[in-house]
Order: C-alpha cells, then structure tokens, then sequence
C-alpha cells in the first residue's frame, strides 16, 4: 500500500551567508511539505555549517550553475545571494523551469522586477518575494487593530527600523558601487516601504532625505521618505544605522486612536542564537513588558490608553504560504509586482534625495 503523503518539495538554497544561514534554512527546514536538498555556497566552512546543521544528507554545490544541470532533481530555488545577484540567477532559475523565491530587494530596478514578473508569468512558475517582516509581531497587531476599526481612519504612519551601528561592518552591503545594490534605503528600506503599501495602498508622491553618516562610509546609512498614499494616508518612514537613541518601531495615529510599539520582533534573534521554530514552546512570542499601547490624548509612558497584547511573529507562515501555493495552487504569499510597486518606491525615494525634490508617481 502506498502512502497518500507526498514527497517533501526539494529546495536548493544559493547563499549561506546571513540571509541564507539565519533566516531561509532554518525556516525552510522546518516547513512541513519542504526539504533543505542543496546549498551553494563556494565556502568549504559555510558548506560543513550546513550539513552540521541541518544534516548529512544536504548536498553542497560550489556554484548555481550545478542547480540548473540537475533542474529536475529540485522544485524550488531560493535566493538568498548578494543583491546584483538576484536578477541574473532568478532569470537563469526560470529558464531552467524552477519555480524562485528571491530575497529582498527582488532587484536593483523596478524595470528588472517587472521583467522578471513577466518571464516567470510566461514560464507559468511561481517567483516569490521574501518580506518575512509582514509576518512580525508588531505588523500582524497593527493590521488586527485597523481591520478592527480600534484606531478609526489612520492619518499618519510612523515606521523606524534603526540600529546604532557607529563603526562600519564592511562587505557589500556598505559598498558606494550602484552595481552591488548596497546602502539602507534598499536594504532597510525595503521591509518598511513593503509594510507600508500592504496597510495604505499605492504610493503617489515620495520625498527623500539620505545621508551618508559615518567616516569613510560609502553607501546611505541615515534615510527618511514620506509617502503620501493614494487614499490620503501619509508614511514617515526612518531607516538608520546611526540612531544613538531608538524611537519606537512603529507610531500610527488615526481618528479614534494611536498605537505606539517599540522594540524589534523577537524571532531574528531567536534565529541568530540558533533558536528554531520546531523547538519546543511558543514561537514569535514576546514578554508583556514589550506590549505596545492603544489610546489617545496622552503618551502611553505617562499612562495614556492601555496595553496591546502584540500577536505571536510568524515567519515559518511565508514558506508554508509558499508550499502552498506549488502544491495547491494557493496565493503568492509576496508577488514580483508588489516588490515592483515597492522599487518604484525606493527608486523615487533615491531620486528625491539626490536632487531636492518630491516625486510624483
């Protein structure tokens, strides 16, 4: 008697850095449905980290190229490269008929986004975004409270992703080179520009200011934008390596009420102590005292409004989302044309900051 259950969806991971080692591996191990089959990376060390860490049986690959001449041993690729990366191996991934899942920024371009959209739609394979941040603990309670009507109609969207990182890192991300796609705006950028068009719908003018910060720094490493949307709503957007002291993560105020919530989601650092969503206990949850506050006339530190219970993070959501949709048919959980509307975004935000002025989409 043979079994109902279908073989596990073989996936080859291209990238084991931190993208591919903290967040994909580890949430793409524990997705019932998935299997980690090969990662490449051309790393002999990053090669034995992987199979220690999610077994013997994951084969190594020195390069994408061995993907593609054993296309029909796998069934989804991942992406979690450098950024100039991203367009020449998804377009090689389709070609070979591999469905994609690319990490943010889908690429440097809306253009390219769009392209790539296209060839994938002609292909009739699935290219999926990673915006693993729609499924952090502070977004999931915010789209709760205004589908819920508790804030009334939103008038202002305050968002910060801001770090105090004073001393440079190196490697790509920092790089000034257009070609590498590095600096905040893109990086950073892309996860609060996404957040804000999946709450407030499309943008129409963007404005921009972008510094470059820190001594010998080459890329932007302090950025605001301003977005007003196309239903009134405007979005105050921070993202900065540079903040010596952090303002809350997310300040929205509406009609009726406001929500305030400091502090990040608890699972990228779960993730980087080697935590694991199949561990035992609860996942995603953070302690009372991070709890943000609903209410209004008076800030919630001087006991304004009461506390919000902040929903549980769920990134193992976006690759069970994914499986989904290669099994059943279910929705693109992040569509290329969504990471498209973003890049038009981020392009504006660039081009506003660089010569003064507001951006009309």
């Amino acid at each position: 008697m043979t079994s109902s259950i279908p073989a596990p969806l073989r996936v080859g991971l291209v990238g084991y850095g931190l993208a591919g080692s903290v967040f994909h591996a580890p949430l793409i191990a524990a997705t019932e449905g998935l299997v980690l089959d090969t990662v490449v990376t051309s790393n002999p060390e990053r090669q034995e980290q992987a199979r220690t860490e999610f077994g013997a049986d994951v084969r190594t690959a020195d390069s994408p190229d061995e993907l593609w001449e054993r296309a029909d041993e796998l069934d989804l690729i991942v992406l979690a490269s450098p950024n100039k990366t991203h367009v020449p191996l998804a377009t090689a991934a389709l070609k070979a008929g591999l469905p994609v899942v690319v990490d943010k920024p889908l690429a440097g371009t809306a253009a390219e986004a769009r392209e790539l959209a296209a060839l994938a739609d002609e292909r009739g394979l699935l290219l999926s975004v990673f915006q693993n941040r729609r499924w952090d603990n502070d977004f999931l309670t915010l789209r709760k409270l205004i589908a819920d009507g508790e804030l009334g109609d939103v008038q202002r969207f305050e968002s910060r992703f801001e770090r105090w990182r004073p001393q440079l890192k190196g490697g790509w991300r920092e790089s000034g080179n257009p070609e590498e796609i590095g600096g905040l705006l893109y990086d950073l950028g892309s996860h609060v520009v996404d957040q804000a068009l999946v709450l407030f719908g499309p943008a129409v003018q963007v404005y921009a200011e972008s510094d470059v910060r820190r001594p010998n720094a080459e890329a932007d490493d302090d950025t605001f934008l301003a977005i007003t949307h196309a239903n009134g709503v405007r979005s105050h957007l921070y993202v900065s390596a540079t903040t010596a002291q952090l303002g809350p993560r997310f300040r929205v105020l509406g009609s009726r009420a406001g929500y305030v919530k400091y502090g990040l989601d608890p699972q990228e650092a779960a993730l980087r102590e080697g935590k694991r969503p199949t561990d035992e206990g609860e996942w995603g949850v953070e302690p009372e005292s991070m709890w943000g506050g609903v209410g209004s006339g008076e800030s919630p530190l001087t006991g304004g409004g009461r506390p919000e219970p902040t929903l549980p993070g769920d990134y193992p959501a976006y690759y069970a989302a994914v499986a989904a949709a290669l099994r059943e048919g279910a929705s693109n959980p992040v569509t290329a044309q969504e990471a498209a509307a973003a890049l038009d975004v981020l392009e504006a935000a660039r081009r506003s900051a660089r010569d003064g002025v507001t951006v009309t989409l």
